[in-house]
């Protein structure tokens, strides 16, 4: 884990990944770039009301697109960049595993792998707690977490393999 300097964090709705990549950038002296916080601090103070999925989906592609000229710039000075974007879709993650070779840095992909009733258990706790972990402005409904079920791509072992992936059960449920 310690070669790589970039590490891709994916997981579907309520795994963990961005308490995981915390814990992660810790671990390895790194910065985390998470897209959650980059969308609250940026964007959401300005969304339509009700939320729209072009208009979130639109300024998340940005997010991540200065995210990654970010994190370019870093990693080559040695500091580890963990990327908390979600990476719920195979190409996204080979997108930006392409980047980092393009770039001269190793990826790792590290994988969260948690049942789906122990994540819904945790949206709904962060609902209630007004958790900051996805710092949301809005409760995530069934309903909503049910269509991010449908976009989740999980890797497969060659795409793990590909990467030096690593599963992870996540971090331990707050």
């Amino acid at each position: 884990m310690r070669g790589h300097l970039i590490h891709l964090v994916c997981g579907s709705t309520g795994a963990g990944k961005t308490t995981y990549s915390r814990q992660l950038a810790d671990a390895l002296s790194g910065v985390v770039f998470s897209v959650d916080q980059w969308m609250a601090t940026l964007f959401w103070i300005d969304s339509p009301k009700p939320l729209q999925a072009t208009w979130s989906m639109e300024r998340v592609e940005r997010c991540a697109a200065q995210i990654w000229a970010t994190a370019s710039e870093v990693a080559p000075l040695g500091v580890p960049c963990v990327l908390d974007l979600g990476f719920t879709q195979r190409g996204t993650r080979a997108r930006f595993v392409q980047l980092a070779r393009q770039s001269g840095l190793s990826a790792q992909l590290h994988v969260l792998d948690v049942p789906t009733d122990e994540r819904w258990r945790r949206v709904l706790a962060r609902n209630t707690s007004g958790g900051t972990a996805a710092q949301l402005p809005f409760d995530l409904t069934r309903d909503m977490f049910d269509f991010v079920e449908t976009l989740w791509e999980p890797p497969t072992d060659e795409e793990l393999a590909a990467c030096d992936g690593i599963r992870a059960a996540g971090p331990a449920p707050g």
